[in-house]
């Protein structure tokens, strides 16, 4: 497959759906490119689609059938997925919006005539997080435990409901990727709001193994799914795994660890309800992490992250510009003398870069 003439992207007023249609808009090959949500974007994502055109539309509504038609789409990235409710609605929207909504997106895939490659924006929630999650989850791989997440749980059921359109569309290429947790200086997502808190609640004796994805990679790998020919399963992770402990470290926050029966309730207290509160989901992730394989990624869809998960973690932190709870040049100055009372040699626990910018931040 060339790259497409006309693409259609869902979700277009949050933050994946929009740069992806504004990026897409800038690829001359493509002819064009037209954005869908049932939410108007803001003004300043509607000055950056540039010749993108925006629809106003419900996936859910037979309005999108004709968009599909009229413009001879040949390719659509279904970016749209709520990872938790809408603010104000439940559980019920959430499931409505992404379920039924990815069923009715795909059936007018299945009875379009000129739709040749569908992308869909999954996650590596559907692995769920358990003691006997293996180092690393590949594509094959299935959950060792039930999900509990409503929002894994979703993401499982429109993986099957994709697959379902690859088998009975055989000319319809299907290509899922299975993000991990975003992070970044733009992106609120389930670690920036965590590490946003000034105390941040961690499981007493648990330290979990965090594997993120910058935001602008997960971006730039749903625009590689959709102007290549490769399509299959696909996880998108930076390369390597950093303790949530070092994260919060590096994050300037204060850890208040707590134990598991008292977690939920205490600790989304301590955050605070703008931060949201701890669901199950986030429970089972904080307590274990997950750690996910990425060779297909690098050798089939041909993708590498720019950014490492210490990098992207540490570009979400300058970004932040909130002054840390813990001043760094105390961090650092405790850990070489911790250090030499054990005898080892110094490490500095924080990267010059990012020990500037805090204590930037720290005298503003």
């Amino acid at each position: 497959m060339n790259a497409p003439r006309a693409v259609l992207v869902t979700g277009a007023s949050r933050f994946l759906g929009g740069f992806l249609t504004a990026g897409l808009a800038r690829d001359d090959r493509i002819e064009r490119v037209i954005g869908v949500d049932y939410v108007q974007p803001s003004k300043a994502m509607m000055r950056r689609f540039g010749r993108a055109e925006f629809v106003r539309a419900d996936i859910r509504n037979p309005l999108i059938a004709k968009v599909i038609r009229n413009a001879g789409i040949d390719t659509v990235v279904h970016a749209g997925l709520l990872s938790r409710p809408p603010r104000g609605a439940g559980r019920t929207m959430m499931k409505d919006v992404n379920v039924i909504g990815a069923m009715q997106l795909f059936a007018v895939c299945q009875k379009s005539e000129t739709v040749r490659k569908l992308v869909v924006r999954s996650s590596t929630a559907v692995y769920g997080s358990s003691p006997k999650d293996p180092a690393r989850f590949t594509e094959e791989t299935s959950a060792r435990s039930r999900l509990r997440g409503a929002f894994a749980i979703d993401c499982r059921e429109i993986e099957g409901y994709a697959r379902g359109l690859g088998r009975r569309r055989a000319d319809i290429d299907v290509t899922i990727l299975r993000q991990a947790p975003m992070v970044g200086p733009l992106m609120n997502g389930m670690i920036s709001r965590y590490l946003a808190s000034p105390l941040v609640p961690t499981i007493l004796g648990r330290d979990a193994r965090l594997q993120l994805v910058h935001e602008q990679d997960a971006l730039a790998a749903l625009t590689v799914a959709a102007v290549s020919d490769r399509s299959g399963t696909f996880n998108i992770a930076a390369d390597g795994v950093v303790p949530l402990s070092q994260a919060i470290r590096r994050a300037g926050r204060l850890e208040v660890p707590l134990p598991s029966p008292i977690y939920r309730k205490v600790g989304s207290a301590i955050i605070g309800p703008s931060t949201g509160s701890i669901d199950d989901e986030h429970m089972q992730y904080f307590r274990y992490g997950c750690g996910v394989d990425t060779t297909r990624m690098r050798e089939v869809l041909r993708f590498r992250p720019e950014r490492t998960t210490l990098e992207a973690i540490d570009d979400y932190v300058v970004g932040l510009g909130k002054p840390p709870v813990i001043n760094p040049e105390w961090v650092t100055s405790a850990a070489v003398r911790i250090e030499s009372l054990l005898g080892g040699r110094p490490k500095p626990t924080l990267v010059p870069a990012l020990h500037d910018s805090m204590t930037n931040n720290s005298a503003k």
